[in-house]
């Protein structure tokens, strides 16, 4: 298995107490020490504008900054957004400014994209918010629009949502030129989302990477779905990497665990999340696959392994203030998981 990580960026109220000046800091020691740990294949971004489950007035650093900036202070880990929303920036400027910091990084860019579900968040940014139909189709449309950028160097699409005639992509993106990269697409491209009728078609089309539901029935269930949609269109369902995304909350017993999730509790009420709000994320954080002792949740993982899912993007919610959980995961979980 392979596995990647979030970097906290206070979407998540991750970064709660740490006062603005210092929370670059903080992001990039993680990202540097991920960077210097060969467990760790990638670090990640969220691409949102308000944190979640409430817009407050916490601190949520955006996404493709994030990315130029890791880009040029890092060197071998690769760089990610779970994921991208097509309408918040046009898909021919998100092509470019995925190319320019794939050539800053040295062609380690992985692009995560998907159609955007914070309804919050559209409207106040004024994108308004389109029915799933729309956002779907847009989605659609985007990811034709990187593929032809990145492996022609021009993008010509005289689509419902997008016309662009002869947009052009130089330098390309140095994934699929200079160095190795998706065959299909150059940068590699992960659709993110499990919309069984259109995200999955989608992702049978386009993607080199999924990332659905990390739950065993849920992984089950979305993978046969996405099997079927790559034998109707004549793609070849073994070559896409299949991905999940875990909270991990880890503890050498229970009574560890118990501690870590009031710690993420309290953080969210600090952060101005309402007390019931976050009292009743905290329920529902309790019951992820990853939450539990090493043992429990390697015996998780393991099950999820044998039914295809060999890329973990994991998320350490105290990680900008603590990284014993992370340790505890590195030392206990990833070799076992690896082999």
């Amino acid at each position: 298995m392979r596995f990647g990580m979030f970097v906290p960026q206070g979407w998540r109220t991750d970064l709660v107490g740490i006062a603005p000046e210092q929370q670059w800091g903080v992001m990039l020691d993680l990202a540097q020490r991920l960077d210097g740990e060969e467990a760790w294949e990638s670090l990640w971004v969220y691409d949102h504008f308000h944190t979640t489950p409430e817009p407050t007035q916490e601190a949520t650093h955006e996404a493709w900054t994030l990315m130029a900036a890791l880009a040029a202070t890092t060197g071998r880990v690769r760089l990610g957004q779970m994921c991208t929303c097509m309408s918040y920036r046009e898909p021919t400027y998100l092509a470019k400014v995925a190319a320019t910091v794939d050539a800053i990084s040295g062609g380690r860019v992985e692009m995560g994209i998907g159609a955007g579900w914070y309804e919050q968040e559209w409207r106040a940014y004024g994108y308004g918010f389109p029915g799933a139909g729309e956002r779907l189709a847009r989605l659609r449309e985007g990811v034709e629009i990187f593929r032809q950028m990145w492996t022609t160097g021009s993008a010509t699409l005289d689509g419902e949502h997008y016309q662009v005639d002869g947009a052009l992509c130089w330098p390309r993106p140095l994934q699929g030129t200079a160095f190795e990269g998706s065959e299909r697409n150059g940068i590699p491209l992960w659709v993110a989302g499990g919309g069984e009728r259109k995200t999955l078609r989608i992702a049978a089309e386009y993607a080199d990477y999924t990332n659905f539901d990390g739950s065993p029935e849920g992984f089950a269930r979305k993978s046969g779905i996405l099997q079927e949609h790559c034998a109707e269109v004549g793609t070849d369902f073994e070559a896409i990497t299949r991905s999940a995304n875990y909270n991990v909350v880890i503890g050498r017993d229970e009574a560890e665990v118990t501690d870590r999730l009031a710690g993420i509790k309290d953080r969210m009420v600090r952060g101005g999340i309402a007390e019931d709000t976050a009292a009743r994320s905290v329920e529902n954080l309790r019951t992820q696959p990853a939450v539990g002792t090493p043992e429990q949740i390697t015996e998780t993982l393991q099950g999820l392994q044998g039914q295809g899912m060999t890329y973990a993007i994991t998320y350490f919610a105290e990680a900008a203030y603590d990284t014993s959980g992370i340790e505890l995961f590195e030392d206990e979980v990833i070799p076992a998981l690896r082999g």
